[in-house]
């Protein structure tokens, strides 16, 4: 049964038109749309410059090697900076919400939802630690991780006497909430100190 299921799904999967696999590369008719866009640009408005668009501030992907390489290259970027550029390490350690995820060179594709907690960047004997309060990680088959998260900070500058403080505030506007938004707006104060507190003491 389930064998008939999959073919079927496989069969109209190969109907879709203009489906896409899953790869990093960009087809011809992607970067000839974009050649086209530019052209008429020029020719509608020649004394300006053409708009830029996402793909001329993207780099090319390294293809996917034949072998697994023995380094994974990281880039770790928040909204107002990036604290790792195309760094080459041996693992990283990720709060993924369905738990923590090891990523070495050589890992599978995938996408996951980051919650609050610890990054670790395993570099020979050294780790680095981040805490992250939420985010997405980004893992390519050629051995490339990209995480964004929403905020991050260096586990050796937190402060845990004011973590506990936080910690303790958050709990008491919990329960003194009248309205589902300060409950629910209290409870995410809980939640990312919780992570906190444990990633201090742990």
């Amino acid at each position: 049964m389930f064998r008939q299921i999959s073919r079927q799904l496989l069969a109209r999967s190969s109907m879709i038109k203009g489906s896409r696999s899953l790869s990093t590369d960009l087809s011809a008719g992607e970067t000839a749309s974009t050649q086209a866009f530019i052209d008429a640009w020029k020719k509608a408005s020649p004394n300006m410059d053409p708009p830029k668009t996402p793909l001329t501030f993207m780099n090319p992907r390294p293809a996917t090697p034949s072998s697994i390489p023995t380094k994974l290259t990281v880039n770790f970027v928040l909204p107002y900076q990036s604290e790792l550029s195309s760094k080459e390490v041996d693992q990283v350690i990720i709060p993924a919400t369905t738990g923590m995820m090891g990523v070495l060179p050589g890992h599978v594709a995938t996408i996951a939802e980051l919650k609050p907690g610890v990054i670790s960047v395993v570099e020979g004997n050294e780790t680095t630690k981040y805490f992250i309060s939420s985010g997405f990680a980004f893992i390519h088959a050629n051995s490339y991780a990209d995480i964004v998260a929403v905020e991050a900070l260096p586990l050796d500058q937190i402060d845990p006497a004011e973590v506990t403080k936080g910690l303790s505030e958050f709990t008491q506007k919990v329960n003194s909430a009248t309205t589902d938004l300060e409950k629910a707006e209290a409870q995410i104060g809980v939640d990312v100190h919780s992570a906190l507190n444990a990633a201090l003491t742990g």
